[in-house]
């Protein structure tokens, strides 16, 4: 009658799930709220708006790379793209609204890669990214993905407020920034000397609240 193989020669099994995350360099942040944000699986009951604009705040456009006393914040600019939304299309509704102040949120978490970097790492980054933005749309009540025209309406808005943004603050000439981010509709002076001159990360960090609760309803 034939022996079972002993355990030192037995066929090896695989490891759990819950022991190869164990091994795994750690892949969750812990929020200033004590939520801990796993960026592989995120979960939408560990996402809170006073971490976002917190991180946002403090996450700078251009790699910092920009003129005046503070960083130009990534809180800011999304400020800025929705100026620039409801310049184009006059009133935003609640579900616009809350889609424009939410465009860059997984930034709270993975910061504001520029465009050639991503370039040069591709699919990865927005896998994560993508990941993330619909746990937080979620969160807030938007479906995990938005609808293409909504999409768009925010992609021409967010591309008009980096056209000032490089001009005004990141040394872009006028026709370079024409050639990468088309022509954006006018600023008045008064919004554009508010909203071009970069705030500290505090006041970023409220007047992103305070739109945001606007649009949220809460």
């Amino acid at each position: 009658m034939a022996r079972p193989p002993s355990k030192a020669h037995a066929k090896p099994q695989p490891a759990s799930p819950a022991r190869r995350r164990s091994a795994r360099t750690r892949a969750w942040q812990r929020m200033l709220s004590g939520r801990r944000l796993d960026l592989l699986d995120p979960s939408p009951l560990d996402i809170e708006i006073a971490d976002i604009a917190h991180g946002l705040a403090r996450v700078a456009r251009w790699n910092g790379q920009t003129s005046g006393a503070h960083i130009f914040s990534v809180a800011q600019h999304t400020l800025l793209v929705d100026v620039m939304a409801r310049l184009h299309i006059g009133d935003v509704d609640r579900r616009l609204g809350l889609a424009i102040m939410l465009h860059d949120a997984p930034e709270y978490v993975i910061g504001d890669m520029i465009t050639p970097f991503k370039a040069v790492i591709a699919d990865s980054y927005k896998t994560v990214e993508k990941r993330l933005l619909a746990a937080i749309h979620i969160r807030f009540g938007l479906p995990s993905k938005l609808p293409e025209s909504v999409e768009r309406l925010i992609k021409a808005a967010d591309r008009a407020a980096a056209f000032f943004e490089a001009t005004r603050l990141a040394g872009f000439g006028t026709e370079e920034a024409l050639s990468f981010f088309g022509r954006p509709t006018a600023l008045p002076p008064s919004i554009e000397g508010d909203y071009l001159t970069p705030w500290p990360a505090d006041a970023a960090e409220t007047r992103f609240l305070q739109r945001f609760h606007k649009y949220h309803g809460d």
